[in-house]
């Protein structure tokens, strides 16, 4: 069952990682669509396809919220994902560490206010944790029983 309101610790991960890619963007809105692509496009890579889809939605909303509540001038907003034998991780590091994410209830008309319920309710868990410079948000998904498709990527 997801959660519904953000842990404020990260869990410890004392698995190697088997894959691990880091990327800034400047706080503008078609770095969130080029967080996403990215996001698909290594899921995919790193062998869950499955996944990939999620992932890329949960990056979108989670880069979205450090657009829109975390970005300061001349600050940069890192995409971090990571897999190990067990978990899919996304982090999503903006430099506002007084301005934490809350899950809200939008109204029927209300255009925003769902991105955290969006992102609880597609990955296994998602929490957050502090910076000495902002803050970090993340989702996880849990690998085991999910088997990985190997993909040929030098085509």
């Amino acid at each position: 069952m997801p959660e519904t309101s953000p842990p404020t610790t990260p869990e410890a991960d004392p698995e190697p990682l088997l894959h691990d890619d880091c990327l800034d963007y400047t706080p503008l809105a078609r770095s969130v669509t080029l967080a996403r692509r990215r996001t698909a496009r290594l899921v995919i890579e790193w062998g869950y396809p499955a996944l990939a889809g999620d992932a890329a939605l949960v990056v979108s909303e989670l880069a979205t919220n450090a657009l829109l509540h975390g970005s300061l001038r001349d600050r940069l907003i890192r995409v971090r994902l990571t897999l190990s034998a067990t978990t899919l991780r996304i982090e999503v590091s903006d430099p506002r560490g007084e301005r934490l994410p809350s899950p809200c209830s939008a109204g029927e008309d209300d255009q925003f206010g769902r991105g955290l319920l969006i992102v609880g309710s597609l990955a296994d868990r998602w929490g957050l944790a502090p910076r000495a410079v902002g803050k970090t948000v993340y989702a996880e998904w849990g690998l085991p029983g999910r088997s990985a498709v190997l993909v040929d990527v030098r085509r």
